[in-house]
């Protein structure tokens, strides 16, 4: 086990080959947030007997609280799966005040370090809450059961810092930023990017160090965003987007594939150094093609068409280059017309 000292939003970070061996029997009365998949290959291993289980159907509001007010008093919820377990199960430490202990079965989005729980509310996202880890167990062994691409994907989430970073930098530049900017903080998203393209291979073969990586990428980008009290760094215009198509087609998507489609294409509005990222996206393998989303081109074609509008009308939304894009139909059609559908 090791404890870390930095604000990184992870009280103790156990990892290994068998990292949540036995640990069942060590945390005292638990539930289980969970789906079906990430439960059967972890049971095992966790030992120990959880009180309740829970599968986690919806990331919707109504249904975490109906969901919250059933389970019985334990000391600690662990969340065992992607994204929407693990939020899951910040949502319910938040609201119960117990332990939260998140043992994530891929590395497909960075929920499992981050302190807020992304839910929806009427198919829009909104984060609430704050739950830390005790602790975050990466265990090799479980992650490396999951589809190597969906590891994979777990690099789309940091590479979103390329177009991000480009985003606040802008909206410093307009004198629109919405909280005040550190050029440093920048520097420090740069070198994680660094360390990340260095290491494309192994994450790409989901490596022991491939998939720590990740998981270091995602801890440290938390010693710049916690801080700070915001995440500008890594949420801009390519995460709007993906906020714009999952409204559009009311359906989730695979994380760190969508924000890849969306730093695809918002490095292309931004003049942002776009053969290199996606050269970076196809080396590592990241599937971001719409084709493996099930994205139309008609639907992908509006969505982009419609981003300004949709941006505009949310004005929680930080300011991008979306915000001064005059985007035609001949631009949309040029920026995805490589893209497989």
């Amino acid at each position: 086990m090791i404890h870390l000292k930095e604000n990184t939003n992870v009280i103790d970070l156990r990892y290994g080959q068998n990292a949540c061996e036995g640990l069942g029997k060590e945390i005292g009365d638990f539930c289980v947030m969970t789906m079906d998949i990430p439960w059967q290959v972890s049971k095992d291993k966790l030992e120990g007997t959880p009180l309740e289980v829970v599968f986690i159907e919806t990331m919707e509001e109504k249904w975490l609280d109906e969901m919250c007010d059933k389970l019985p008093m334990c000391d600690t919820v662990v969340g065992i799966g992607g994204g929407m377990a693990i939020d899951a199960a910040k949502y319910v430490s938040w609201k119960k005040g117990w332990r939260l202990v998140s043992i994530p079965t891929i590395l497909s989005v960075d929920a499992f370090t981050t302190p807020a729980a992304g839910i929806r509310r009427n198919h829009e996202v909104a984060y609430v809450g704050h739950a830390s880890p005790n602790p975050l167990v990466i265990d090799f062994g479980i992650i490396r059961t999951a589809p190597p691409e969906l590891n994979i994907a777990g690099v789309g989430d940091l590479l979103s810092m390329h177009t991000a970073s480009f985003d606040w930098t802008y909206a410093n530049l307009k004198g629109k930023s919405e909280f005040p900017y550190y050029k440093n903080s920048i520097e420090k998203a740069n070198r994680i990017l660094q360390m990340l393209y260095g290491l494309l291979g192994d994450i790409r073969e989901n490596t022991d160090k491939g998939l720590m990586a990740i998981v270091e990428g995602y801890i440290d980008l938390n010693t710049i965003c916690l801080p700070a009290g915001h995440f500008r760094i890594e949420e801009g215009s390519e995460h709007y987007l993906f906020y714009e198509l999952e409204e559009r087609l009311k359906r989730p998507f695979v994380h760190g594939y969508i924000v890849g489609l969306g730093i695809y294409v918002m490095s292309q509005l931004q003049g942002n150094s776009f053969q290199f990222i996606k050269n970076v996206m196809d080396e590592v393998k990241l599937p971001y093609h719409p084709k493996i989303l099930d994205i139309g081109k008609q639907d992908l074609l509006n969505s982009i068409l419609n981003v300004r509008s949709y941006v505009e009308s949310r004005p929680k939304l930080w300011y991008t280059v979306i915000n001064d894009s005059h985007i035609t139909k001949e631009w949309a059609e040029e920026a995805i017309k490589d893209l497989n559908f």
